[in-house]
């Protein structure tokens, strides 16, 4: 087991374009808190102006990057979290990164362009490991 070396409590976010996984850092390790979906895709568009010949799946992926970026808005003015972790594929990651408010970035302890949304727990704390 991988001992992880953030501060308990510290919230960690593992995303890609179309959903999120949401952890704590509990003893040295993950646990598990939710799963974040993209919700009223259609209603909602992404953030700033999108280029006409963008796929639909471009587009529903960008919303949800807004919708994860306004979720952390909302949790660190909230004061859910101290620390923060955030891993996203590089698309993603690049469309999230722009739209995180200074409350956000803050606390953030590490950023980075992984694809990690599959990957069993304990290859997400042995890449955390490694960088921390």
């Amino acid at each position: 087991m991988t001992q992880l070396r953030f501060p308990d409590g510290t919230f960690v976010v593992i995303a890609s374009g179309e959903e999120a996984k949401t952890f704590h850092v509990k003893g040295g390790s993950l646990a598990h808190d939710a799963n974040w979906t993209a919700a009223n895709l259609g209603e909602e568009g992404p953030a700033g102006k999108s280029p006409p010949d963008v796929s639909a799946r471009d587009l529903n992926e960008a919303t949800f990057s807004k919708q994860i970026a306004e979720r952390l808005h909302k949790a660190a003015h909230a004061r859910a979290f101290d620390h923060l972790i955030l891993i996203a594929d590089p698309g993603t990651l690049g469309e999230i990164r722009p739209l995180l408010h200074q409350a956000v970035t803050d606390k953030l302890l590490l950023e980075q362009a992984k694809t990690l949304i599959n990957s069993p727990v304990k290859d997400i704390e042995q890449a955390l490991h490694d960088e921390g």
